[in-house]
């Protein structure tokens, strides 16, 4: 493939794919999802043609709850269907996912992960709302960079109509939504390229039509509904190999290969962190350079998150790991452990012999910054004892965090950098977006920025 580049956030690279693989989008703008439904409408107005040779229909409905029962509507009708959301708005949609993934529609959610109001609103990243999600049948696809939002978009829409099951790809609010990146732009005819058109051609014919009607949203009594409910094991079965078949296809036009879990480090890694979502940027930048002076260390990115693929999981990391740190970025009050740490767990323990020391750590929640420093402190925890923490917070109540010396730094030399303050509304981060894209989009520099919002108003 010819790499055209262009520099864009996240939001604007997922909806670049969702826009030129679905026929319909039914949307309602939450932060911080709502650029991507901005842009898919702009597209729409300005008659952009999707890969099928269509203009995206586009509808905003009241709610979030009114989407989801829009894309469950239009899949079942036969039509391609996406959706962009986020926190609460997400959880407004769980009951009508439920049903989408029930009834096998390929539908294809985009989320940028955000934390949940609890003590507290939050606008900010985290995974408590994905994690919300995690039981209602929908594959969880994870985008670490802007770069594989666009990548991994495309694997979840393929692998979506290719495993006859709805998937939610999901990248951190802010983080990934909102930066700025030079990334190489996936070309629609490339995406037309890989689609099964038989498989699409298989998942219209199962549409509501009067000339062939068929039996819906019926009631079930005890003597049915758990057979029913244990008949899609197999489709859930098969998707692990249909996205890992996906991703390597996509690599092939791409050059920018994928795993289920990818390692990074060193072949011979003793100690080695599991995380996923933006923090695998971090880590592996931290990795690469205490490697560099010295240390053997390692880091399993995850990718496709449901269903948890175990014996991919172990096959990626190194035979050598004798102490693992599962990183992650939600809390579940009252459990032994955050999900990805439990999954971990049970992976090894249905493996059976010998299990390594298991560490589970805390980080990021609303979006609380997670620097290479912190990523020294989780490595070096592994030499003690501190079996459950939290990282990145002084938490003086319960006492869970880590100590942090720092800075760390890791940042390559040569790299010119940046950073800019400005009140609200004052114009400072809208300038800045455009200073960038000029500079990414008209020279051969690689160019990367971040915007620091706060939720204050204008003059905050």
């Amino acid at each position: 493939m010819g790499a055209t580049t262009k520099t864009m956030d996240g939001n604007t690279a997922a909806a670049h794919v969702a826009y030129a693989m679905s026929e319909v989008a039914a949307i309602y703008p939450i932060t911080p999802s709502s650029t991507m439904g901005e842009v898919a409408d702009e597209w729409a107005a300005e008659g952009r043609r999707n890969i099928f040779g269509q203009i995206l229909s586009v509808r905003q409905l009241q709610s979030e709850a009114g989407a989801a029962g829009a894309v469950h509507g239009s899949l079942v009708a036969g039509a391609l269907t996406t959706t962009f959301t986020a926190s609460q708005g997400l959880l407004l949609m769980l009951p009508n996912m439920y049903k989408i993934a029930g009834e096998l529609l390929p539908g294809v959610f985009h989320v940028s992960a955000r934390a949940i109001a609890a003590h507290a609103l939050s606008i900010f990243g985290d995974h408590q709302d994905v994690m919300a999600a995690r039981p209602t049948g929908f594959a969880l696809l994870c985008s670490a960079s802007v770069q594989e939002c666009m990548d991994l978009a495309l694997v979840a829409h393929l692998a979506a109509i290719e495993g006859s099951l709805p998937f939610l790809h999901f990248f951190d609010g802010f983080r990934t939504s909102h930066e700025v990146q030079k990334i190489e732009v996936i070309d629609e005819a490339v995406m037309a390229r890989l689609v099964n058109r038989e498989k699409i051609a298989e998942f219209r014919m199962k549409a509501m039509n009067p000339e062939h009607p068929q039996l819906r949203g019926t009631a079930q009594n005890p003597d049915i509904y758990f057979q029913g409910r244990e008949r899609p094991n197999p489709y859930y079965q098969a998707l692990p190999a249909i996205v890992a078949q996906t991703m390597e296809k996509v690599g092939e036009l791409t050059g920018r290969p994928y795993r289920l879990f990818d390692y990074v480090g060193d072949p011979q890694a003793q100690r080695v962190v599991i995380a996923m979502g933006s923090a695998c940027e971090t880590i592996e930048e931290a990795v690469r350079h205490l490697n560099g002076a010295g240390e053997k260390l390692g880091l399993v990115k995850v990718r496709l998150y449901r269903p948890f693929d175990a014996g991919a999981l172990l096959a990626a990391i190194p035979p050598s790991a004798r102490k693992i740190t599962v990183l992650d970025r939600t809390k579940e009050p009252g459990s032994l452990g955050e999900p990805l740490y439990t999954d971990v767990c049970t992976a090894f323990v249905e493996r059976g012999g010998a299990i390594p020391e298991l560490y589970a750590g805390r980080y990021g929640l609303g979006s609380k910054e997670f620097r290479p420093v912190h990523v020294q402190a989780v490595f070096a925890n592994m030499l003690g004892s501190r079996r459950h923490f939290t990282v990145g917070i002084d938490d003086d109540v319960t006492g869970s965090s880590l100590p942090v010396a720092g800075p760390l730094a890791t940042t390559p030399a040569g790299t010119i950098q940046c950073r800019f303050w400005g009140m609200g509304a004052d114009g400072t981060v809208g300038a800045n977006k455009a200073a960038i894209k000029i500079i990414g989009d008209e020279t051969d520099l690689y160019v990367q920025a971040y915007f620091a919002y706060d939720s204050k108003k204008s003059g905050g």
